[in-house]
């Protein structure tokens, strides 16, 4: 467990509000406006309909437009109207790109506006759920998008900035004004802020608690980015398509193009896209180690969530993140094996109250169980969850697994070598039909297990190599063969995606106005029987082995040590099962089509490069949390 940073905490929660235990003696007439709490958990006693809802601009540190004025950045506000005349209530902040394109969450919703310009349908549930327990809820249009002013950057620092700006005035150290351009203070908080938010939002939540401002006391990142060159790049191998920078910028902003072109035009310079190759471009939007925003910077705690199948946001963007954490940082993870996903679609009752827990433990200073049970939640399969406390798992321990000449994959290396032409194949395609010969890759694997064999963390590789050209793209699988029904994170219809599907109805949370009912379709764990599963993977451009912001052309005929990490994983190989090891090259399933036009040709093709591996000096590493009976 890891201790608590809470710098004073206990008396800044006292401020203005006061908590009160349900089944404790009435307050007087008189008495100030009180947060009622029972179970632990704050109860919805203030009433939705009748809160306060308001919005302002506040003013940020960058000029992103270059028109020589500060952004401001609207910031739409809803709050108990007890807020107004006495109770000082906390913050839970979502700061999106997509209020205006595409839409927030699986529904797509967007703001809907009164005749004033106050905000009258929030996308999401935070408001519904959350203001009736005392807190605001603060929805902030990133700058660039919406009705903020500046250019989107695509993770860049202004994005980061102007949350914390908004951070920054909810604690009295930045300016707001209405509408009339008269300066506005946020008189009914007490300033602690908690910012929760899916990809993107998740991100910039990421990236504000690792600028240190204080007033952030904890996020809630949902699948996040914490690195903007693993968005569209996997070690060298360019992920996305050329200009994916510039897309993501233009689909998130709907002003005219003119407005941001000459900033798109220098990101389209600065990017890199010709190499794929990290600068100082993708350092400005590296979130663990960058200059504007740095994990050993974070003050806030943090509840992270991360999909292991998440072709999106990677697994790395999460583990490599977690790992630089301070020690001193309150933490707690969900780990599953879905996709892209906000756990409120897949899990929502538990999550909800776990949400509602940590936002009153960390927001509200109530008293309740949520840091006394283990912080980890991790999913092993359909309706199948265990609890730890740490991730990765504190007990896994490195095991040394070797290919052999004869396709088995033990403990014990063998001489020989094989062989295989660098194309770009799907992962289906990859793993399939293990013992037949393909041409594009290598397939070995253990004996049957006796036992059931569980990884968690991050595996890695190390092949012993030649090649025929100055460079190729190297692709390694883990692969866990044997019949069994598990999540279906491939799946993308109209009714079912990144491992879930709707089965039917809605449930509604929190409480409705006409405007804002605070329902939502239901979801279940959407699953698929199969023979095999791709568990994880690797690719590397070979060129790019000892730096990624470098190239360095190999020598045809020379052979090469090459060693570098899978991604991260956590998951239990069934006994009967075998494990498989397949080395191959352009994993074509990296290459993103988030435009749906086809975009995905546009990269990374296979080099047709022969990669010759010595499997005598070629193994694969598994941090596993139970000892293998492989030998």
């Amino acid at each position: 467990m890891f201790k608590s940073q809470r710098r004073g905490f206990l008396a800044a929660v006292t401020l203005a509000t006061t908590l009160v235990i349900a089944g404790a003696p009435a307050a007087s007439a008189t008495a100030k406006p009180e947060i009622k709490i029972s179970g632990g958990l704050t109860q919805p006693v203030f009433s939705y309909q009748d809160a306060i809802r308001e919005h302002v601009r506040v003013q940020s540190s960058v000029d992103s437009d270059g028109d020589g004025k500060k952004d401001l950045l609207r910031v739409d506000i809803i709050r108990p109207k007890e807020s107004g005349s006495g109770l000082k209530v906390p913050v839970i902040m979502q700061e999106s790109p997509y209020y205006d394109n595409p839409g927030v969450g699986f529904e797509i919703e967007k703001k809907t506006y009164d005749a004033n310009g106050n905000v009258t349908k929030f996308p999401m549930y935070y408001d519904n759920y959350f203001v009736p327990r005392g807190y605001a809820f603060v929805s902030v249009d990133m700058i660039g998008t919406r009705l903020s002013d500046g250019c989107p950057t695509s993770y860049g620092a202004s994005d980061v900035l102007g949350g914390k700006a908004v951070v920054d005035w909810l604690n009295g150290r930045a300016t707001a004004y209405d509408d009339k351009g008269d300066p506005v203070k946020a008189t009914w908080t007490t300033g602690r802020t908690g910012m929760i938010g899916h990809s993107y939002e998740g991100a910039l939540g990421v990236g504000v608690a690792g600028t240190g401002v204080e007033g952030l006391e904890t996020i809630v990142p949902l699948a996040a980015y914490t690195s903007g060159y693993e968005n569209g790049h996997a070690n060298g191998v360019f992920t996305w398509f050329t200009g994916g920078a510039r897309w993501q910028s233009e689909h998130v902003d709907k002003d005219p193009a003119d407005k941001c072109e000459a900033v798109r035009q220098r990101m389209d310079a600065e990017s890199g896209d010709e190499t794929g190759n990290y600068n100082a471009y993708w350092d400005e939007r590296n979130y663990r180690t960058g200059p504007i925003s740095k994990a050993r910077n974070v003050r806030a705690s943090v509840f992270s969530v991360m999909g292991m199948q998440d072709r999106n946001v990677v697994g790395s963007q999460f583990s490599q993140w977690w790992a630089k954490l301070p020690r001193n940082v309150q933490r707690k993870a969900w780990v599953t094996q879905y996709g892209h996903l906000d756990p409120f679609w897949a899990r929502r009752d538990v999550w909800l109250t776990t949400l509602n827990k940590w936002f009153d433990h960390e927001l509200m200073g109530v008293s309740n169980d949520i840091m006394r049970r283990p912080p980890v939640d991790v999913q092993l399969g359909p309706d199948r969850w265990i609890i730890q406390a740490d991730w990765p798992a504190p007990a896994a321990r490195a095991t040394i697994l070797r290919p052999r000449q004869d396709g088995s994959l033990g403990r014990t290396p063998s001489a020989g070598t094989g062989s295989y032409l660098d194309k770009a194949q799907t992962e289906i395609a990859m793993a399939a039909d293990p013992a037949t010969t393909n041409p594009h890759r290598l397939a070995f694997l253990t004996p049957p297990l006796k036992t059931a064999m569980r990884l968690s963390g991050t595996p890695s590789v190390s092949l012993r190599l030649t090649l025929d050209k100055p460079t190729a793209n190297l692709g390694v699988l883990l692969v866990d063969y044997g019949t069994d029904t598990r999540i279906n994170y491939r799946e993308t219809t109209t009714t079912a995606s990144q491992g879930l599907k709707f089965i039917g109805g809605e449930s509604c949370v929190g409480q409705s106005t006409a405007d804002d009912d605070g329902c939502y379709l239901k979801a279940g764990d959407n699953t698929a029987t199969s023979g095999f599963h791709v568990v994880t993977r690797a690719i590397l451009d070979a060129q790019n082995h000892k730096s990624l912001s470098r190239q360095a052309p190999l020598t045809p005929g020379k052979s090469y040590q090459i060693t570098w990490k899978m991604l991260p994983l956590d998951y239990e190989f069934k006994a009967g099962h075998r494990l498989g090891l397949v080395l191959t090259g352009t994993n074509d399933d990296f290459n993103l089509d988030v435009t749906g036009n086809g975009s995905e040709t546009d990269v990374e093709p296979g080099t047709g490069a022969k990669v010759t591996v010595d499997l005598a000096r070629t193994s694969v590493s598994l941090p596993l949390v139970t000892g293998t009976p492989i030998k």
